[in-house]
């Protein structure tokens, strides 16, 4: 990590550009997986729990919808204030929060117990995404989409292989297991103790003026900066909802309509968040050379022919049209994280903590109701719903041609 501050100035009295500093966005990518693994060991032992606590859907949506609100509240505030103070160390301390929450939760007797677990990995979930977002960006050197989908892309591995590791460490054993993925969460804190050190040093060069980060000004109008800005939340509301009932619900369709074991429903599940985490390197890159609109067209709407298609599909083609579906519709949050970046120029923590908050939120949101669905008519109904969410993307047509000037 100590190639911060050495390469970013030739010397003492000329300030350079920044470069994209690759050591640092794979470092950042890898936390983030680190990350998102533990957190996604809530929605891989809900087969597990609501069998051991006899839970309901509806619970398991509440569960859900208690760990994304956590996660989303604090973000856009947390955002809003490093944009002014940046707050380096405070990724490790978001870090420890998820860890003393999978410490708790492997350890859970009772409904409210696992309720209180899955706030304190909301809430380092809601401390670690807006200042790691600022380091990928900060070390982008304008490589903007091509630095967030390599965070993005650590985040959805990271998801892609949880539910991988619950199936052969937890499943087979219990609860009391999950104690184990607490040493990704100390691998996490070594990280991002080095990457703290890089973000400081690099904030005292730009503070010094020896080193300037490439900023782009967008000639839109206010009304139409907020308008866009609204636009992009709906894409996010398609997308995530139907995101939130293939990570929650999907194990649960598999054994209901298939009837899959809980091990075997995990490796499907695993091949549709692997699916995700290639569609996120994908769509950053593309977007960067294409536009960013063009990517959200066919991320959103490009997905709509095949979620119609999965509540009719056998177990094959079930399997093949969800890792399909995965590719095509996570391609578009980085390019329209970067989109909403480059709205509001010098408001990255904030714009991140907003649509990382959002997310979260609405995902939660969804996946409450969506199991309070499933309770009162069935799970494949659920998916006859969902199915027309990427429809959605029509409203994409609104968003501006942006004409940027460096």
């Amino acid at each position: 990590m100590s190639t911060s501050a050495e390469t970013l100035t030739k010397n003492n009295e000329t300030p350079l550009v920044q470069k994209t500093v690759y050591s640092i966005l794979f470092s950042i990518a890898f936390a983030h997986l680190l990350n998102d693994l533990m957190q996604v060991v809530i929605p891989s032992t809900y087969p597990l729990l609501k069998e051991k606590f006899n839970l309901s859907f509806t619970q398991i949506g509440l569960i859900t919808f208690v760990f994304q609100l956590t996660a989303s509240i604090l973000q856009p505030f947390i955002g809003f204030y490093t944009d002014k103070k940046p707050k380096p160390y405070s990724l490790v301390f978001g870090m420890i929060f998820t860890v003393v929450g999978l410490t708790f939760l492997s350890l859970s007797t009772a409904f409210w117990m696992l309720l209180i677990s899955v706030a304190f990995v909301g809430i380092g979930s809601s401390i670690f995404h807006p200042e790691a977002s600022r380091v990928a960006f900060l070390g982008s050197g304008g490589k903007r989409g091509l630095a967030q989908s390599i965070f993005q892309l650590g985040g959805n591995a990271g998801s892609a292989i949880g539910p991988l590791l619950v199936a052969l460490i937890v499943a087979p054993h219990g609860q009391s297991y999950i104690i184990w993925f607490v040493i990704a969460g100390v691998l996490g804190m070594l990280i991002l103790s080095r990457i703290a050190v890089w973000y400081q040093n690099h904030l005292q060069l730009r503070a010094s003026k020896k080193v300037v980060l490439e900023e782009e000004t967008i000639h839109l109008s206010k009304r139409k900066v907020n308008i866009s800005l609204a636009i992009l939340l709906f894409l996010i509301f398609s997308k995530f909802i139907y995101m939130a009932s293939m990570s929650n619900y999907f194990t649960f369709y598999l054994m209901n309509k298939f009837g899959l074991s809980i091990q075997d429903s995990q490796f499907y599940l695993f091949g549709f968040l692997a699916s995700v985490a290639a569609g996120t390197l994908i769509g950053g890159p593309l977007g960067d050379h294409f536009g960013r609109k063009y990517i959200i067209w066919i991320s959103i709407l490009g997905a709509a022919p095949f979620t119609l298609l999965l509540p009719y599909a056998n177990l094959f083609w079930t399997g093949v049209l969800a890792v399909i579906i995965g590719v095509i519709i996570a391609s578009a949050f980085s390019a329209i994280l970067v989109f909403a970046q480059e709205l509001m120029p010098g408001k990255v923590g904030m714009i991140s903590g907003l649509f990382f908050g959002f997310a979260f939120g609405i995902a939660g949101i969804g996946s409450a109701l969506l199991g309070y669905l499933a309770d009162h008519t069935s799970i494949e109904y659920v998916y006859k719903i969902t199915s027309f969410l990427p429809l959605i993307g029509v409203m994409t047509y609104f968003l501006p041609d942006m004409k940027k000037k460096k």
